[in-house]
């Protein structure tokens, strides 16, 4: 009989630290996020019954194949044992928790920046594909504070043309009209809608902290300007390195022919609204999730060349990009069975 309970002894001795490593690997949190490939989306298409670029008001041009952004998923609050299966698994990248969430920040006050940076990525893209397609400059309202002086009668895209009679061409010539003026002010502001549509306001001017002149309430900056509206439905996804796939998207849908030759492409990069494309985070893991999607030749920014190539493309096309102008050019000519730039 002691035989037997020394054996049961034995055995549970043997178990407790199995039991523990099982409780550690199932209840003990890690300092790191997981990084893997994430959704793609045809910026040509629709998402939840509406098109990803929507642009209303001016004629559309049909549009076939694909145009696909891509994106990074993260993995937060992973325990010991989830952290090990993805490190095990080989398609996810496991980095410290504080490179993606600085310790400084709380998480929303970095979505809060990842909001305003996903907003300013669309219009820059914006910008970007309209500055291509050769429309002209304008004074154009970016945002307008609410509750401020300019709230309910300028809105987000209205081009001005003129300010207490006097044309305003540029942001400069504006800004020396504002700062001849004081609180308390009004100013006369003539503009034009993305309606196609002519208004006069006038705005009784605020005041802003230590400036002199009148503040009027809006953020302005020299842009392309055209009568028409263009909005991505896209919630927060992918930051700011959609921008380069929404630039040409709208390039797409306004010009005759399809860039793509109705083929499967995909990309990344982030835009500037002078056409610019910028290098991103997890091109690999965006790699792998256009290539499992579908895609034949993805667009990479010149800058993340290094690395796409240092990845197992599969067969995947990977076609340097610089700015929107060469990205246009290339995949006209991977349309026709040409040699775009390469990795």
């Amino acid at each position: 009989m002691g035989g037997a309970n020394r054996r049961v002894l034995t055995l549970v001795v043997a178990l407790v630290p199995i039991v523990i490593f099982g409780l550690l690997l199932s209840v003990v949190t890690v300092p790191f996020v997981g990084l893997g490939p994430g959704p793609t989306f045809n910026t040509l298409g629709e998402v939840e019954g509406k098109q990803v670029v929507d642009i209303k008001g001016t004629d559309v041009k049909p549009t076939s194949g694909h145009l696909n952004m891509t994106t990074v998923s993260q993995s937060d609050g992973l325990t010991l044992g989830q952290a090990l299966r993805l490190w095990m698994s080989g398609d996810e990248q496991l980095v410290p928790r504080d490179l993606v969430y600085p310790p400084d920040k709380s998480k929303d006050d970095i979505d809060k920046e990842n909001t305003s940076d996903f907003k300013q990525s669309e219009d820059s893209a914006e910008y970007a594909a309209l500055g291509y397609l050769k429309y002209p400059e304008a004074v154009t309202v970016q945002s307008v504070t609410d509750p401020g002086p300019s709230a309910g009668k300028l809105q987000d895209g209205d081009a001005i043309d003129m300010v207490n009679d006097k044309p305003v061409a540029k942001l400069d010539q504006f800004t020396a009209i504002l700062k001849t003026t004081k609180p308390g002010d009004p100013l006369v502001v003539d503009y034009r809608r993305k309606d196609g549509s002519l208004g006069t306001t006038t705005i009784t001017l605020g005041k802003n902290g230590d400036r002199t002149y009148g503040y009027l309430g809006v953020g302005v900056l020299d842009a392309p300007w055209a009568p028409f509206t263009i909005d991505f439905n896209l919630a927060n996804i992918g930051g700011p390195s959609a921008g380069l796939m929404f630039s040409l998207a709208v390039v797409d849908k306004l010009t005759t022919g399809d860039l793509n030759g109705g083929k499967f492409i995909a990309g990344t990069g982030t835009i500037t609204g002078e056409g610019k494309v910028g290098p991103i985070g997890g091109i690999t893991h965006k790699m792998y999730a256009a290539k499992e999607a579908g895609a034949t030749a993805f667009l990479v920014p010149a800058d993340n060349c290094h690395e796409a190539k240092s990845a197992h493309d599969d067969g995947l096309q990977l076609i340097k990009v610089n700015d929107l102008s060469g990205a246009v050019d290339a995949l006209k000519a991977y349309s026709a069975g040409g040699e775009p730039p390469h990795c």
